[in-house]
């Protein structure tokens, strides 16, 4: 995993931006770029110096033009994410292929060859989920998963329901000019496309599942909040997946719920981000119970 992931980040969106530009098709200052790609100035530079070299924009410092786009080089996905998340998701894939459960033993150094990091980062984020008591550290024998209970996953919805309502109502109140709403249009798209080919891809919901919760989050973000969504990520967009009966049907019902969600969002309508927010809780709160 690269190092330089924000730099990556900030250069895809900036392609997206200078794609999307209305009139005369000017860049923004590089303080609003700043602002609207979320990293310092002098990111931004170094970003406006490789669309230059790609020939994306032309000009200097106050007039930077968009020219033509042919086919500019974009980093993968994978490159533009930071470590933490990259080490979730595979961690996150392994417990559902090798169908972890109360007591699988996890191995600290065979995790990090196989996810291609380093051991400490393996163990840093072992340890964020130590102190749930979902995953226990034994002296000479690595890690065990221990599971949870029902009353766990009670107690922990609770908290996710507050987290998201609180999220979505700030979503539903962001600027016109917030890049948000051009993601959440995105993910609008990649919900149709799934739902067209639902038989045989059904399984790609869960990443698809966490983008949407994870983007509607950072409307209103909070360090508590981000670190505590590692936990909730863990046992709403994974755990229930163990159930595997009626999983497309149940997939494909959420991502029914997931449209209407986003459409209430895209409307701005506080009332119907409300009742759309509560409605696909409610349901996943009932899947998770199902399951445990």
């Amino acid at each position: 995993m690269k190092t330089d992931n924000v730099f990556k980040r900030a250069y895809n969106e900036a392609l997206d931006l200078a794609a999307n530009l209305p009139g005369d098709g000017a860049l923004p200052s590089e303080n609003a770029l700043s602002a609207r790609l979320r990293v310092s100035r002098t990111t931004v530079r170094k970003v406006l110096s490789m669309l230059a070299e790609q020939g994306v924009v032309d000009g200097v410092a106050g007039r930077r033009v968009v020219r033509a786009i042919p086919e500019p080089v974009r980093f993968p996905a994978v490159e533009t994410v930071p470590m933490g998340a990259h080490i979730e998701k595979r961690f996150m894939e392994w417990m559902l292929r090798d169908n972890a459960r109360p007591g699988t033993m996890i191995n600290e150094v065979e995790l990090a060859r196989e996810f291609g990091v380093a051991t400490a980062s393996i163990r840093e984020f072992l340890n964020r989920f130590q102190r749930f008591r979902l995953i226990e550290k034994r002296p000479n024998s690595g890690w065990v998963f221990k599971g949870f209970t029902a009353s766990f996953a009670l107690e922990l919805f609770e908290i996710r329901e507050m987290f998201e309502l609180r999220s979505a109502r700030a979503f539903a109140a962001l600027p016109d000019g917030s890049p948000h709403w051009q993601q959440m249009r995105s993910l609008r798209d990649e919900h149709l496309s799934l739902l067209g080919e639902i038989e045989h891809r059904f399984h790609d919901f869960s990443d698809l599942d966490s983008r949407f919760h994870r983007l509607i989050n950072k409307a209103a973000p909070n360090r508590f909040i981000d670190d505590f969504y590692d936990i909730i990520s863990l046992i709403f967009h994974y755990h229930y997946q163990w159930n595997k009966h009626d999983e497309r049907q149940r997939n494909e019902v959420a991502i029914h719920e997931h449209l209407t969600y986003i459409d209430a969002l895209l409307s701005r309508n506080v009332s119907m981000v409300d009742l759309a927010c509560r409605a696909h809780l409610t349901s996943a709160k009932q899947t998770l119970m199902n399951s445990t």
